[in-house]
């Protein structure tokens, strides 16, 4: 319990290192004209992911979960392909990638690295890393909960990304370096 529990802090710190990225980012579409979207849920999606961390660890504790090695090394390396794909998309985006839905009018879609395939990478690395963390140590309950609650604000949060995104030009470039360069 003890390794998974430093997993799990590590993925906090990985979190926080997210959000140091996402307010620099912030910084940067604001200076840019970028308009933010959807901040209504954003307090909720902070609340459930923070809400994943706790639950791994208080489950996992208090419910005195095994580690099933024919589950909880899968698991492991599906959360860590889940971070892998996250800062693929972080990188692909650039200055651009944010933790809030803001648009810098004018830009055009990015169409490089993930997003060649999907609409929406980073999403799925949230479903596959809210199921996979808490089992990799049998947290089926913290893994049932978060996906359940994840599901109608990722409805709500796709939503909101697809109809801000749509106020961009279309055309997708292939990579965010077409994007003004950060101060």
């Amino acid at each position: 319990m003890i390794a998974y529990t430093v997993l799990v802090l590590l993925v906090g710190l990985e979190r926080v290192a997210e959000l140091v990225v996402a307010r620099r980012n912030a910084a940067w579409s604001r200076e840019h004209g970028g308009v933010e979207y959807g901040s209504g849920h954003y307090p909720v999606m902070v609340l459930l992911h923070t809400g994943l961390l706790a639950g791994c660890l208080a489950e996992g504790w208090l419910a005195h979960r095994p580690f099933l090695p024919a589950l909880g090394w899968p698991m492991l390396v599906l959360a860590l392909a889940a971070q892998a794909l996250r800062w693929w998309c972080i990188g692909t985006l650039g200055p651009r990638w944010n933790t809030r839905v803001i648009i810098v009018p004018g830009l055009p879609l990015v169409g490089g690295g993930p997003y060649r395939w999907l609409s929406h990478p980073n999403y799925l690395a949230v479903v596959v890393e809210g199921a996979a963390l808490p089992l990799v140590h049998s947290n089926w309950l913290t893994a049932t909960v978060f996906t359940l609650l994840n599901a109608p604000l990722l409805v709500t949060r796709v939503r909101c990304e697809n109809a801000a995104l749509a106020t961009l030009p279309p055309g997708p470039v292939p990579s965010a370096s077409a994007a003004p360069a950060a101060p």
